[in-house]
């Protein structure tokens, strides 16, 4: 083994909580090194959420992140909420005192926040998997390159941002730790598709043959998704059947939108979970993002959950190389979880309106639809979910958006 790398700050994982964890950290003048067991080109491709929250869109503009954003992003206003063949819509501006939200694809973010990083000099070791985590009062990573030869990282302290099969959590004694899961019985058949967007903004859909979700990566590429089960055999859904039950849920025989179909590009089943643990710290090592806490995607918050926790992450370090200051620190988790949980609330809550669940009888699904009903005919329950959607303030005050002297 070579002699060990030497940093402030040890960071496992380079998807946006990673990077983005890096960058601020970067502007504040501290240094960290960034490790990711995968390639360049794969974290670049792997196409995951494409919603950006209010906060998490003027984090990337504020921080220097946001340019290509700015110019291909597109900025939502609001949602539709399709249920008895009929749509409503959620006005964000209207209800939030404007506040909008951006689709932009992940791995558009980490393209962004990859190029920002290696403009700026900073460290990205690709290709590189860490094989152990000590977060005691010397931390360090061990790490195994390409090539098989092992390397070490020294540093104050260790992030974990590699995600929830990651090696950070499994470092933590399974008794530091609680561990909250809830399984769902359904899953997400999602695709991606050449063909535009069947709308210029999202539709939630509850049908009583499921839930369905039609969005979009940009004018020409669509991402759409159908309830399946879990253990859904795709090569029961040829691309005609997926068109096919599409239009079904849309209602586009019944006035509802049209679909139009595409080459298919992408096709797969996602499950659906709730995940948290508590606390998101042990020792030295701070877990943040997939690592820490997993939320269904009906609500559309993973990616800017990880932006959250890192950016009071990079609050608290902050504030310890300026003045020594630990309580931020000690904070962290605490703070962290207070939006979690309010964000799995919003996740489930979005969940259970708006899919059909085993043994669910008509009594059921009419609540269901009574909420629906209310939700978008009640202006302070619509302004409710538009607060959640367009997302929470960030937990934090610090100006993280200074450029380091």
């Amino acid at each position: 083994m070579s002699a060990p790398l030497r940093t402030q700050v040890a960071i496992i994982g380079a998807g946006p909580a990673g990077l983005m964890l890096a960058h601020l950290l970067h502007r504040c003048g501290i240094e960290s090194v960034v490790v990711e067991s995968r390639s360049r080109n794969y974290v670049e491709s792997r196409v995951r959420a494409g919603v950006l929250e209010h906060g998490t869109a003027e984090l990337l503009n504020d921080t220097g992140a946001g340019e290509r954003m700015r110019r291909e992003g597109l900025v939502h206003r609001g949602i539709a909420l399709r249920f008895d063949d009929c749509s409503k819509r959620i006005d964000f501006p209207d209800l939030t005192g404007g506040k909008t939200v951006t689709v932009y694809g992940q791995q558009e973010v980490v393209k962004d926040l990859i190029a920002v990083r290696l403009g700026a000099g900073g460290s990205i070791l690709f290709e590189c998997e860490v094989i152990a985590v000590d977060a005691g009062d010397d931390p360090s990573i061990c790490y195994r390159d390409a090539a098989g030869a092992e390397h070490a990282v020294r540093a104050d302290f260790v992030a974990g941002c590699d995600g929830f099969h990651g090696v950070a959590r499994a470092a933590i004694p399974p008794d530091a730790v609680t561990i909250y899961d809830h399984a769902f019985p359904f899953g997400w058949l999602g695709i991606l598709a050449e063909t535009p967007p069947v709308s210029e903004e999202l539709i939630y859909v509850n049908h009583a043959r499921g839930f369905a979700l039609v969005s979009m990566r940009s004018r020409t590429i669509s991402r759409m998704y159908l309830q399946c089960r879990n253990d859904e055999d795709l090569g029961l859904w040829p691309d005609e059947r997926i068109w096919a039950e599409l239009r079904e849920r849309l209602g586009s025989d019944r006035g509802g939108p049209d679909v139009r179909p595409g080459k298919m590009l992408q096709k797969g089943v996602t499950p659906m979970r709730s995940f948290v643990c508590d606390p998101m710290r042990y020792g030295r090592l701070f877990l943040a993002g997939d690592s820490a806490h997993i939320v269904p995607p009906t609500g559309a918050k993973g990616m800017n959950l990880a932006i959250a926790d890192v950016y009071v992450l990079a609050e608290a370090l902050d504030a310890y190389y300026g003045s020594g200051e630990t309580a931020l620190l000690d904070a962290y988790s605490q703070t962290c979880l207070r939006r979690v949980w309010k964000t799995q609330r919003f996740s489930s809550y979005m969940t259970r309106m708006l899919h059909r669940f085993d043994g669910q009888v008509p009594f059921d699904y009419r609540v269901q639809l009574a909420e629906l009903d209310y939700v978008t005919s009640s202006r302070t329950a619509a302004a409710s979910l538009a607060e959640n959607y367009v997302g929470l303030p960030f937990e934090s005050t610090a100006d993280l958006r200074k450029v380091p002297t």
